[in-house]
Order: structure tokens, then C-alpha cells, then sequence
């Protein structure tokens, strides 16, 4: 056999497998009995010299299909409002039935689809009728998980699903955490891939799985959360400029975390000139310019977070630090950190302070564990962001600060 040959019979081999596993599948959907006589019975040889004798005496089938194809179908035989056949199949299908003459005249086949971020649909065919094909259009699910967003710092956590209309939720507790159910919602995929690669001490991992017309997001507790240690509680709220509603999850010490307060405080304050100045700048410029502008403006923008407090005393905290008490801002405004009113300027341009976001960078690393600050720092000024591209952005700008330290600066 030459090469050629071998190769052709391989490829014919490979188109005949590939034909076998897209054949579609047949279901026999055929009551084990038989309807109950009637004129129909008694009638149809006549009514075949008109019809066709196939018409009546031939099984019948009927091809389902659904848009898009995939969907899981339950087919029902329903004789008289009582189940006489059940079967599973995945669209498209061609499912054989009784001849009619076998069939009663209100003998149905109830199929309804079933996929994955779409809305349940359900048809009906009566099994006398001359319908041969079902095309069943799903439509999808009305609600959608635009992103998430998860904040930790200083032994609390929040946890905030935005969709584009209100979610209704049920939670089911188990052994490691919880299930959030978000009901007629489904996964979209800049969520999804942000839920990739989420921990900290509260919360160890967030399992999502859509299940119909349901979102489950499974949410595995750390040990810092596990048993009476925090409270979860749930609030919701309306981002009109966004046109999305935020539903949250905070995670709140039982004790009200007096004491990690107290930790954050210190750790602002052991903050050193040297985190906002020199090459510190440089990955403070770094990590700014390879951030969205808006997403960013919007993180460290006041908006009801936990985390309110410690931007505020960073910003604060900044001006302190900076040379002559002044915050400077990348278009060159100039605020006296010193001055209420001015500080309080400075911070409705959190985004725009050259150094806030090293002082953050700052905060979290003396504030948490090693293994926290990453997600910490993330949850501050990217808490949309996936945990990944967030950590290929923040390397980028350590890199552009170790070759400015390497250059002789300091």
C-alpha cells in the first residue's frame, strides 16, 4: 500500500467516524398498548382509498429540533391527561410514534426543552395530526450576570453580582459555605472569568454552574469565616449611570471588627514617605495607565463600600506623606491635603492622585498576610477585574519599578 493510499483510507476512515457521531438520534416513543377502538378504526380503510393507506397504518415520526441546537428535550406521551411514554433526548431528534390509526384522537406528545441559560419552552403535538417537524425557538433567560466584584481588607469581605435587572436569590447552607441561587439568571462571560482565581481568607473559592434557567454559584468559606465567626448579610441597589442593580454579600465579623480597625489605622500610619515617592511613582504611573480610567474612577469613588473609610484615610494619608502636604494630581492640580475641603477635592479624584495607588499598594502589604495582598489590592482599585489579568497588570508595574531602582533611582 503506497502512502497515498494509506492516508486516503485513513481520511475516509476519519469522515466515516465523523458522520457516525453526528447521526442523529432516533427515540421510539410507542405505548406498550394500543388506544380503545373507535369509528376511526372502523373508518380508515375507507378514508386510506382517499388519504393513502400509509397515512393511517405507518408509524409515524416526528423530527424535533431547537434553536440553538443542544437543548435536552423530555418527550411525554400523554393518553387521556395519563403518562403512557416517557423519553430523553438531545436536540435535534426524530422520535418515532404510533401509526394513527393505533393513536387516540387527543393522544398528545408534550416535549419541552430544556437548555442551559435559557428559558424552559414546552410544545404539544397531537399524534393524528400531520405535523412532522417541531422547530422550538428558546429564548434566553431575562436576567444576566454582567460582572463581580469582590472587596476584602482588614477582616471583612463584600461580594457583589451586577446584573441587569433585580435578582431574586435563595441561599443553601452546607458544610464548606453556601449555595447562592440566582434565580432566571444567567452567566455572563466577564463574570464568569473574574470568579476564576477569587480567595482570601473569607472566601476560598466561587463555583459557578448554570443549571437551566438558574445560576448556582457554589461559595466555599475560608476558615476565618467558617461556623459563627461572621455574619453574611445581603443588601441590593440600583447603579442608574450603569444601568445595572447590585445585589451584595457582606461578610461582617461577629465581634464588628473593632480590632482589625484598629489594625488598618497602624498600618496607614507606618506607611514611610518612600512608598509615594521616587520610584515608587513609576509603578504608580505603571499600573494606572494599564487600567480602564472609568472602571478605576468608579472603585475608589464612594459608594456605600466598607472600604469607604480606608480610601479616605489613605487619600489622607497621602497628603501626609507627600512633599510640601500637597496631593498632585496627573493633569497638575494642586490640593492641600491639610485643608478639609480640599482633601475632601482630592478625593473625588481618587483615580487622578499621583501616588494613591501606591500608598494603597502599600496599605495592603502592611496591613495583610502575604498570600492576601494581591487579592486585597485588586479588590480596592480593580474589584471587577479577573484575579489573573489583574496580576499580569500589577507584575508589569513592579517590573517597571525594579528598572527604575536597577537604573540607580530610589
Amino acid at each position: 500500500m503506497t502512502l497515498r493510499s494509506a492516508l486516503s483510507s485513513v481520511l475516509a476512515v476519519g469522515l466515516l467516524l465523523s458522520a457516525a457521531a453526528r447521526a442523529e438520534e432516533v427515540v421510539e416513543l410507542i405505548p406498550e398498548d394500543r388506544a380503545g377502538l373507535s369509528p376511526t378504526n372502523i373508518f380508515a380503510p375507507l378514508l386510506s382509498l382517499v388519504l393513502g393507506p400509509g397515512y393511517w397504518y405507518k408509524a409515524r415520526e416526528v423530527r424535533v429540533e431547537t434553536v440553538p441546537p443542544g437543548a435536552m428535550l423530555d418527550l411525554f406521551y400523554i393518553r387521556a391527561s395519563f403518562q403512557k411514554g416517557y423519553e430523553q433526548a438531545e436536540s435535534p431528534v426524530t422520535v418515532r410514534l404510533p401509526s394513527r390509526v393505533e393513536a387516540g384522537k387527543r393522544d398528545l406528545v408534550t416535549i419541552r426543552a430544556l437548555l442551559d441559560g435559557y428559558q424552559q419552552q414546552e410544545v404539544r403535538v397531537p399524534v393524528r395530526s400531520r405535523q412532522s417537524t417541531v422547530v422550538i425557538e428558546l429564548q434566553p433567560v431575562a436576567n444576566t450576570l454582567e460582572a463581580v466584584a469582590y472587596r476584602f481588607l482588614a477582616g471583612r469581605g463584600a461580594l457583589t453580582f451586577l446584573t441587569r435587572q433585580v435578582v431574586t436569590f435563595r441561599m443553601q447552607k452546607n458544610d464548606d459555605g453556601f449555595a447562592l441561587v440566582l434565580n432566571g439568571t444567567a452567566m455572563g462571560p466577564d463574570a464568569e472569568e473574574t470568579m476564576a482565581g477569587i480567595t482570601s481568607p473569607l472566601v476560598r473559592s466561587l463555583r459557578p454552574q448554570q443549571l437551566g434557567e438558574d445560576l448556582v454559584v457554589r461559595v466555599d468559606l475560608g476558615e476565618a469565616a467558617r461556623g459563627d465567626a461572621v455574619d453574611v448579610r445581603s443588601r441590593q441597589s440600583h447603579d442608574p449611570v450603569r444601568g445595572v442593580h447590585k445585589f451584595s454579600l457582606d461578610f461582617v465579623p461577629a465581634d464588628g471588627g473593632a480590632e482589625s480597625v484598629q489594625r488598618a489605622k497602624a498600618a496607614l500610619a507606618r506607611i514611610e514617605p518612600g512608598a509615594v515617592r521616587g520610584c515608587s511613582l513609576r509603578y504608580d504611573e505603571t499600573l494606572r495607565e494599564a487600567l480602564d480610567p472609568a472602571s478605576l474612577s468608579r472603585a475608589l469613588s464612594a459608594g456605600g463600600s466598607f472600604t469607604d473609610p480606608y480610601l479616605h484615610q489613605a487619600m489622607k494619608r497621602l497628603g501626609q506623606l507627600s512633599e510640601g502636604g500637597v496631593i498632585t494630581m496627573t493633569d497638575g492640580a494642586r490640593f492641600e491635603a491639610a485643608a478639609p475641603i480640599e482633601l475632601m477635592a482630592a478625593a473625588s479624584r481618587s483615580a487622578d492622585a499621583i501616588g494613591y495607588l501606591a500608598i494603597l499598594r502599600s496599605f495592603v502589604q502592611q496591613l495583610e498576610p502575604a498570600d492576601s495582598r494581591l487579592q486585597a489590592l485588586r479588590g480596592l482599585i480593580a474589584p471587577e477585574l479577573s484575579p489573573a489579568a489583574f496580576a499580569k497588570i500589577d507584575e508589569a508595574a513592579e517590573a517597571a519599578e525594579r528598572r527604575c531602582r536597577a537604573g540607580g533611582a530610589a
